[in-house]
C-alpha cells in the first residue's frame, strides 16, 4: 500500500524541491538526495507525515469543529476552493486578512454586515436608497464576499488550520502559534518545519502536486464528518427508543403506595396518648384524696 502511494505521490511530482541553494537545513531529514541542483523530497517519510496529518484532522472533523484552508498563490487557488467547497469548510484564497484569527471578533462584525446588506436587499430597504448609496454599499458588499465570503459560516476559532506554502503564509502562521491553533502544512525544501505542528513534505509550488495531497486530506475528513453524521443518528435512534424500554419503571409507585401503606398498619401506636391520659388521671385522683384527707384531719 505504501509503494502504491508513493508511485501515486512520484506521478504528481510531489518529491520535487527547490533549488539546493534555497534550500533551509531545517529540512534535511526530509530529503532523499540532490539531483542537477534540484533536492528530492523523501516520498516514505511524506507518505507517513500524510498518514498521520490525515487521521489527526480525521478526529478534528469527527469533533464538529472547522479547519481553515490557507492558499493565496495562483497555483493552489482554484484547487483549495474546489476541494474546501466539497467538505463545506472554510477557507481563505484571496489576500489573508489581518488578525483574522487574532482579532476574530472585528472579522465577524464584517461578516456580519454583509448579511445585513443582504436582509436589505431582501427586505426592499435597498431599493429605497438614493444610487449612489446603492453603488457604495454594492462595492462593499463585493470586496467582503471576495475576502470574506468563504468564511462566512465559520462562527468560531478553527480547530485546526491547514496551509499550503507557509513562507508566503507566514502571517497566517504566526497568528495560529499565538492562539495554539494546530497547523497542517505543505512544506517545501526552502521553508523552516520548525513551529509547524503536523509537517507534509512536499513540492507547494506544483498544481498536480497540491492536488494529490489536498485529495488525501479532504477524504480523510470526508471519512470524520462521516462518522460524526453516523454517531448523531444513533443518538437520536437511541433517545427515541429508550422511552419505550423504560415504561416498566412506571410500576414502582405501586412499590410506593405500598410503602405508604405502613403508617396505616401502625396506627395502633396512636393509643398511647390514650394509656398518658389514664396515668394523668391517677395523679389528679390522689390530689382529690389527698385533700379529702386534710379536710377530715382539720375537723
Amino acid at each position: 500500500m505504501e509503494k502504491k502511494q508513493v508511485s501515486e505521490l512520484i506521478k504528481a511530482g510531489v518529491h520535487f524541491g527547490h533549488l539546493t541553494r534555497k534550500w533551509n537545513p531545517n529540512m534535511s531529514p526530509y530529503i532523499y538526495m540532490e539531483r542537477n541542483g534540484i533536492h528530492i523530497i523523501n516520498l516514505y517519510k511524506t507518505v507517513a507525515k500524510l498518514d498521520e496529518a490525515s487521521n489527526a484532522l480525521k478526529k478534528i472533523a469527527a469533533s464538529g469543529r472547522k479547519i481553515l484552508f490557507v492558499a493565496t498563490k495562483k497555483q493552489a487557488k482554484d484547487i483549495v476552493s474546489e476541494s474546501s467547497k466539497k467538505i463545506n469548510m472554510p477557507y481563505i484564497t484571496e489576500r489573508w486578512p489581518g488578525g483574522m484569527l487574532t482579532n476574530f471578533v472585528t472579522i465577524r462584525k464584517a461578516v456580519k454586515k454583509m448579511s445585513s446588506i443582504d436582509r436589505m436587499k431582501q427586505d426592499g430597504t435597498f431599493n429605497s436608497l438614493s444610487k449612489r448609496e446603492k453603488l457604495q454599499i454594492g462595492r462593499s458588499r463585493e470586496k467582503l464576499e471576495k475576502n470574506l465570503g468563504s468564511i462566512s459560516n465559520m462562527t468560531r476559532l478553527p480547530g485546526a488550520i491547514f496551509i499550503v506554502d507557509i513562507l508566503r503564509e507566514k502571517i497566517a502562521v504566526k497568528e495560529a502559534q499565538k492562539l495554539n491553533i494546530p497547523i497542517f502544512a505543505m512544506v517545501d525544501t526552502n521553508s523552516d518545519p520548525r513551529g509547524i505542528d503536523y509537517v507534509i513534505p512536499a513540492n507547494d509550488d506544483a498544481s498536480k502536486s497540491i492536488s494529490k495531497i489536498l485529495e488525501h486530506i479532504g477524504a480523510a475528513i470526508q471519512d470524520g464528518l462521516d462518522e460524526r453524521n453516523l454517531a448523531k443518528e444513533q443518538d437520536e435512534v437511541s433517545v427515541q427508543e429508550t422511552p419505550a424500554e423504560e415504561t416498566p419503571a412506571k410500576e414502582t409507585p405501586a412499590e410506593e403506595t405500598t410503602a405508604e401503606e405502613t403508617p396505616a398498619e401502625e396506627t395502633p401506636a396512636e393509643e398511647v396518648p390514650a394509656e398518658e391520659a389514664t396515668t394523668e388521671k391517677a395523679p389528679a385522683e390522689a390530689k382529690k384524696k389527698n385533700k379529702t384527707k386534710t379536710k377530715k384531719d382539720k375537723k
